[in-house]
């Protein structure tokens, strides 16, 4: 039987040890165990964009408790973040130099081609070469909704062991209907990479998750519960339900549990009444344009990183560029590689979207991803010419 235990409190490290002591563990004196948490953005914790640092303090100090001596924390941020100045803000540093466990950064090495045996989608991934020097694996996640997956939790959250741009590569593919069967690109590589990266075990974040615009555009949410399981699968399909969402509706959770042949009567989850601590998480909005009336969104391949520059770039300054969009009729923005057909004055958000052919009439704002004040500044300059 596959255990999940979920345990809740206002202490985010005694909780972390609460959840943990119930699994039974092999023998790690002599593993090397990679803690892979949530830090890839520039975000403390209380914006429940990234993993609490006493989650990952209760961790190591559980782990060393049970024997374990051979311990790293690693990440690759998403494209313009420098992994050290996140660990920075994210508190990882500090729990890091408390406790002597060294961090790396996954882009400084070269990569490894892994193959992917099957793949639906994708037959090889380039991941960071430290995955060859460590033989535990841990997931760290942020119970976070998600805007182009729904959630994001630990099985996505191994993303992050992808070298540098393969992780926008995944955004990117394209692939005949016979092959996506009317799933998501995105989705279909997930599963394909949950083949070959599955972790060891997974220690799920719900002290401050996220919801809405998640995964960095959100609203923190004080969820005060953490979720541990040696099946990456079944903590996020219970993760999924304590956050309010089916799990099968979630595209990739679906797709791993078929690929791995999946039977939830093999779960048992503890406590068995665990859904009493359900707490239901805003899902993050299906078109951003619906928000906010005269703004439409070009989007085709997009990341996460250019799209929640955009939302940020609304939330702030909707209001003080309202009055200009009003007089132009409507504010045209694009994202994405594969965006076309724009009209005329549209606004080119990401070096992605601003190196198609397509920009001929329009503003660039470029970056990978850029911020929004440089979208701010780039339509105070266009209203000023006007």
């Amino acid at each position: 039987m596959i255990k999940v235990f979920v345990a809740k409190g206002d202490n985010p490290y005694y909780i972390t040890i609460t959840a943990l002591s119930k699994l039974n563990f092999p023998n790690l004196s002599n593993r090397k165990v990679l803690i892979k948490p949530n830090a890839a953005r520039l975000f403390e914790a209380k914006a429940g964009a990234t993993t609490n640092p006493n989650v990952v303090a209760a961790t190591i100090d559980f782990l060393r408790e049970i024997g374990a001596r051979k311990l790293a924390i690693g990440e690759s941020p998403i494209i313009g973040i420098n992994v050290m100045e996140a660990f920075d803000i994210t508190g990882i540093s500090k729990v890091a130099k408390e406790k002597n466990v060294p961090l790396l950064d996954f882009d400084n090495n070269p990569y490894k081609t892994i193959p992917i045996p099957n793949g639906r989608l994708i037959d090889k991934i380039k991941v960071t070469s430290f995955i060859e020097e460590y033989d535990y694996i841990i997931s760290i996640p942020v119970m976070k909704t998600h805007m182009h997956t729904g959630v994001t939790l630990s099985i996505k959250n191994m993303k992050g062991m992808l070298w540098r741009r393969q992780k926008i590569v995944f955004h990117q593919i394209q692939a005949p209907k016979e092959i996506t069967n009317g799933e998501k690109e995105l989705d279909i590589a997930i599963a394909d990479m949950a083949k070959v990266i599955y972790p060891d075990l997974v220690i799920i974040d719900g002290t401050i998750g996220m919801e809405g615009m998640g995964p960095s555009g959100g609203e923190p949410k004080n969820a005060k519960m953490v979720i541990a399981s040696k099946d990456a699968l079944s903590a996020d399909i219970v993760a999924s339900k304590l956050m309010g969402i089916e799990p099968f509706s979630i595209p990739h959770i679906r797709i791993v549990a078929e690929n791995r042949s999946f039977n939830e009567d093999n779960v048992v989850v503890s406590p068995s009444d665990y859904l009493k601590w359900k707490i239901d998480f805003a899902p993050p909005p299906k078109k951003i344009s619906f928000s906010y009336p005269n703004v439409e969104i070009f989007d085709i391949q997009s990341c996460s990183a250019c799209l929640s520059t955009i939302f940020l770039f609304l939330k702030r300054y909707y209001n003080e560029i309202e009055p200009y969009i009003k007089k132009d009729g409507k504010l045209n923005i694009a994202i994405g590689k594969g965006v076309k057909d724009c009209p005329k004055g549209t606004i080119y958000v990401g070096n992605c979207s601003c190196n198609t052919k397509e920009v001929v009439d329009g503003i660039k704002v470029t970056g990978c991803p850029p911020v929004a004040s440089q979208i701010r500044e780039k339509l105070k300059s266009r209203y000023k010419k006007g």
